[in-house]
């Protein structure tokens, strides 16, 4: 589904922000309790560290802390919100949402709030639906991407433990006549469901007695990789296509922060440099939804990413789901 802004309203980034806990667990930190070590881990992921959320802290508190970050640089309180919408698969409670937890602390109570469960696409989906508020007249829409991940990890299983990490990011979107979202493509295929999934809801239930029952990430990661570059590839040609632009018009990617092998694909395929890729996993893991607002955040802030540029978001998660997002910054 491909979607894009008419007329001359667009949902301009106002402001971001973004939030990582304070304990930070090494790859030699893990090998002193998984059968792995530093290289290992690096040669395969490119990761070298992530984030873990202390214990009590929860997905809306990492939430909170990068949302005032990113109403501060848009330079507007909760109040202001019209629309509070949280790309998130680990929210603190089947219900309410992390959205409503957010709100209610930033004092936004009466605007909407939602979450968006697109496992690692969650902030490029929950993007999409924020512009699609911006164009309905809303002034001032507030998108998250927040996940406690580590929560859900099996740590005896080195195969996923070594990948994932807490964080959170988020933006203003605010109108404007000029320049912004210029569209959104999202996607999914649930009939690769087990490639990479988590075993227990509340419907289907819980079931000790079957094998690999309990709140774990199970994925089969060799299949995951093939299907995520094929997939991103897919994305990145039709976003382009979709607006006539070569790719050397683009002037930053901002990809998920999967796996450094995918990144680098995506990449090459599009003939960009990596010094033109903005690249955290090595200091963050996989932070599933709050993977591309962290590494927005963090490119804005250190300056590379400059009003007026080109900017192409991706991401690609269980589901499976995938989209991208082209912005002019």
């Amino acid at each position: 589904m491909a979607t894009q802004t008419e007329g001359r309203v667009y949902a301009r980034i106002a402001g971001t922000g973004s939030y990582l806990p304070e304990k930070v667990l090494t790859n030699d930190d893990l090998a002193q309790f998984v059968e792995t070590s530093d290289e290992w881990i690096r040669e395969r992921t490119g990761i070298r560290q992530r984030h873990i959320a202390a214990d009590g802290q929860t997905t809306s508190d990492l939430a909170y802390e990068a949302a005032l970050r990113a109403l501060e640089a848009a330079g507007i309180e909760g109040r202001d919100l019209d629309a509070v919408i949280v790309g998130t698969t680990t929210p603190d409670l089947v219900f309410p949402s992390v959205a409503c937890l957010l709100q209610h602390r930033l004092g936004a109570n009466g605007c909407a709030a939602f979450d968006v469960n697109a496992a690692c696409s969650g902030f490029v989906y929950a993007l999409g639906v924020g512009e699609k508020f911006i164009r309905g007249g809303a002034k001032n829409v507030l998108v998250v991407g927040a996940e406690t991940l580590t929560r859900m990890v099996d740590w005896s299983d080195r195969a996923t433990c070594v990948l994932f990490g807490d964080g959170a990011g988020a933006v203003v979107l605010r109108p404007d006549a000029e320049t912004g979202v210029l569209s959104t493509h999202l996607h999914a295929d649930g009939g690769h469901k087990e490639l990479l999934w988590n075993p227990v809801g509340v419907s289907a239930g819980f079931r000790p007695e079957e094998k690999n029952a309990g709140v774990r990430i199970l994925m089969s990661g060799s299949d995951v990789f093939k299907v995520a570059v094929k997939t991103l590839d897919s994305v990145v040609e039709e976003t382009l296509e979709h607006h006539g632009i070569d790719r050397r018009e683009l002037d930053w990617l901002i990809p998920h922060q999967a796996n450094l092998r995918i990144i680098q694909a995506t990449a090459k395929r599009l003939e960009m440099p990596m010094d033109r890729v903005i690249v955290t996993v090595d200091r963050h893991g996989n932070t599933s939804a709050g993977s591309v607002p962290l590494a927005l955040d963090e490119a804005v802030r250190s300056g590379r990413v400059q009003r007026g540029q080109l900017v192409l978001l991706e991401a690609f998660g269980g589901g499976f789901t995938w989209g991208s997002a082209l912005l002019r910054y």
